[in-house]
């Protein structure tokens, strides 16, 4: 059952207080200027897990990686004349696990993917020949296999989507994740709204004269692949015109919550926002009224949530209010599902990547050849940072959860998120005056379950999966344990019998499967893997995994 804001308060756990933060603008001159404003992104590129800036035109790609020391060195490097550029939006991940991100051009006309070398030096172009009117793009695992695959929405047809080979070819599919004959498709979100594990989609949708195609859809995900939209049911068919919806646990209760924005104000009416509180039970309720959202009339395409105070509560940046001399508009979390309109005039946007271009802890904005840097606060964070081995190697699809003292916060991490942007793929945390975390818990989307416990806060943490050990095991008093450890011919596993197993893996630290062996499960040879640090993953007939990481040694 829920828990109401004042019976939190009532059994004494802290509510984090408002604590609204300034921008400072920084112009940038490394940064290309001029080039189409829907290609945008602030994620880390080389594997280094600090937020970089990139930029794309149809034939080079410029990136600022962001120094450990502070500020950034710009590379430019020159690609193949892309059949299609970023004009409307952008996605970033890495499809091939070589531990450089890929990119993904969602244009007018059609989609180009840019896919990173073994050294991230050099891109190689995909184009596919079918006409896309694309608008928000997302790498997503969709068909769960450990490889991202890309989705893109199609303004007036059904969808369209890749599906990855596991070596980063795709093969285009279209339909059966919105099927509307119109489209109307704007603002695809892919989120575990039900908490089942798997990845569901809401897609916004954009249309208006009355059409059907402007109803938003709830596409519930059954765990097999197979999604059917349950927007009615759920209370989440919108008709409002809506191009992206900001979807994060606003009360930290667990479960996804939803504010769908509005973009247009059609005929002259009021742009109407809707803020939807999940109930827990695959339904939302529409709270809109007496949260502040009600009064907010700035419309916006592009709406987006994070805890840009720190305060443990995620916020919302989206609009410019003009009307307040044009500063952009952000919508602070009270912490009892209500929010605070605040305009910072130093933030003349309306819209923005999103990353930590500073590594303090503190989310910055990004427009142009402008960053608008976080000014902070005292508050307190915590980033956490992962590498998939089974799961797809940025993680994408898993669920963060922090706990402490106030309870549980919670965070998806996503490719592609409001409507035009890349933002980061670190999952941060605000934590206000609290000065432990209890522990960190990742659900990968492979269903493995890792636990840090007592993190150091004001900090980054990064979690390779499948890093908690195997060790842990216990069944019938008999602990599953390998060895030896570190090993050179063979690597034995104590006990397994006690486990029904279907295969074993081998990945390297970079998530590529080096050895699978489905048969004689007590010892795997490993001579003929090169020496390093490697992850055993163990699969049951039961669908469980385990998994413990191991040194091989010539």
């Amino acid at each position: 059952m829920k828990k109401p804001y004042f019976l939190l308060l009532a059994l004494g756990f802290p509510i984090m207080s408002m604590a609204q933060v300034t921008f400072t603008a920084t112009n940038y001159n490394q940064i290309p200027s001029g080039w189409p404003s829907y290609n945008l992104a602030t994620v880390d590129m080389n594997g280094d897990y600090l937020d970089d800036i990139v930029v794309v035109s149809a034939t080079e790609i410029t990136i600022l990686y962001q120094q450990a020391a502070g500020g950034f060195t710009s590379t430019t490097i020159t690609t193949t004349n892309a059949d299609y550029t970023p004009d409307w939006s952008m996605a970033v991940g890495d499809i091939d696990k070589n531990g450089f991100n890929d990119l993904l051009y969602g244009s007018g006309g059609g989609v180009t993917f840019m896919k990173a070398n073994a050294t991230g030096t050099a891109y190689t172009e995909t184009s596919f020949n079918e006409y896309v009117f694309s608008q928000r793009t997302n790498f997503v695992d969709i068909n769960n296999d450990g490889h991202l695959d890309a989705f893109v929405c199609h303004d007036v047809a059904p969808n369209v989507y890749y599906i990855n080979d596991g070596s980063g070819n795709l093969t285009f599919n279209q339909g059966g994740i919105g099927d509307h004959a119109e489209g109307g498709n704007y603002g695809s979100i892919w989120v575990d709204y039900d908490n089942d594990g798997d990845q569901d989609c809401f897609i916004a949708k954009c249309r208006g004269g009355g059409s059907s195609a402007s109803i938003d859809e709830l596409h519930q995900n059954d765990g097999n692949g197979n999604f059917t939209n349950v927007a009615v049911a759920a209370n989440m068919a919108n008709a409002d015109q809506s191009w992206s919806g900001a979807w994060n646990d606003y009360d930290n209760d667990g479960d996804m919550d939803a504010m769908v924005g509005a973009s247009s104000a059609p005929n002259g009416e009021t742009g109407v926002h809707s803020l939807m509180r999940n109930n827990g039970d695959g339904t939302f309720t529409n709270i809109t009224n007496g949260t502040g959202w009600e009064n907010n009339n700035t419309l916006s395409i592009e709406h987006v949530s994070y805890d840009f105070d720190n305060n443990g509560f995620a916020d919302m940046f989206g609009g410019s209010d003009y009307l307040a001399g044009g500063g952009g508009k952000f919508m602070y979390n009270n912490g009892d599902m209500t929010f605070t309109a605040f305009v910072d005039p130093g933030v003349n946007i309306s819209d923005a990547s999103i990353g930590d271009l500073n590594n303090d802890g503190f989310l910055d904005l990004r427009d142009g050849q402008t960053v608008y840097y976080n000014n902070g606060n005292n508050n307190n964070w915590i980033k956490i940072q992962l590498k998939g081995i089974a799961s797809n190697f940025n993680g994408i699809g898993a669920r963060v959860e922090i706990y402490g003292a106030w309870g549980k916060q919670i965070r998806d991490v996503r490719s592609g998120d409001g409507f035009a942007h890349m933002n980061t793929l670190n999952v941060h945390f605000g934590i206000g005056t609290a000065t432990e975390i209890d522990s960190v818990r990742v659900l990968w989307p492979s269903g493995h379950v890792d636990v840090v416990d007592s993190p150091t806060i004001n900090n980054d943490v990064t979690i390779v999966e499948g890093a908690d050990p195997l060790s842990l095991i216990e069944i019938g008093n008999q602990k599953l344990e390998l060895f030896p450890n570190p090993a050179t011919v063979s690597l034995s596993i104590s006990n397994v019998g006690l486990l029904n197993v279907s295969e074993l893996t081998i990945y390297n630290m970079h998530g590529e499967k080096m050895l699978t062996q489905s048969r004689n499960f007590e010892t795997i040879n490993v001579s003929t893997l090169a020496e390093g640090a490697y992850i055993l993953m163990i699969q049951t007939t039961d669908g469980e995994k385990y998994s413990e990481s191991f040194v091989k040694k010539n």
